[in-house]
């Protein structure tokens, strides 16, 4: 299991967006930043829960990330991501990566997805940095 790094912090994000992960630490390209963890479930009882802290592994098996011990929870939604997740789906991890040089206080953000988007974002408006502008 990889080591979460002490460069992460949780604190308020953008205004409408809750909480949010930022970098303590100046982080660089490629690094690996946090797992998101939680229970491995198959895809149709994911569908049926209320939690938004859902990630979808593609393969019919889903984690169920609600749980307070998975800090990677807090990496909101941003239209300019600068963080990816890489799925390695034989073992059913999430790890998230750096797909720029992070400065020390900037926010991780990830991309959602277009189906996150559309069923969860669009009807209130994106609160991101980029669409706030």
């Amino acid at each position: 299991m990889k080591k979460t790094p002490k460069k992460v912090q949780v604190k308020r994000g953008q205004p409408g967006c809750g909480l949010g992960l930022f970098a303590a630490e100046a982080v660089k390209k490629e690094a690996f930043i946090i797992e998101y963890v939680g229970k491995k479930i198959p895809t149709v009882i994911a569908d049926t829960l209320s939690t938004k802290y859902l990630f979808d592994l593609e393969n019919g098996w889903t984690i169920d990330g609600s749980t307070r011990t998975n800090t990677a929870r807090y990496i909101n939604h941003g239209c300019e991501p600068n963080v990816e997740a890489e799925l390695d789906e034989d073992q059913g991890r999430i790890f998230i990566y750096a797909t720029r040089d992070i400065k020390p206080g900037e926010e991780f953000l990830i991309d959602y997805g277009d189906e996150y988007v559309d069923e969860f974002i669009k009807p209130y408006g994106c609160k991101c940095v980029s669409c706030v502008k």
